[in-house]
């Protein structure tokens, strides 16, 4: 397993993080999505054999939010 954290723009209350949660979660191979709305963080644990970063950033910028990984 694989943990990473997201750096999540865009939401603005408490339902955005909810539905960015739920995207995340239901990715196969997600294990864990936890999102707080202040920092705008996703924390994800995911099997790296199933799912990558590059499926986890893009189910968050479909929903409209901005993401990117915080080192980026």
């Amino acid at each position: 397993m694989t943990t990473t954290t997201i750096k999540v723009d865009g939401m603005s209350c408490g339902g955005c993080s909810s539905r960015v949660g739920k995207l995340l979660a239901e990715l196969p191979g997600v294990t864990k999505a936890s999102v707080e709305l202040e920092p705008g963080l996703a924390q994800v644990e995911f099997d790296d054999a199933r799912v990558d970063l590059d499926a986890l950033l893009t189910v968050i910028r479909d929903a409209g939010f901005e993401a990117r990984t915080p080192a980026a």
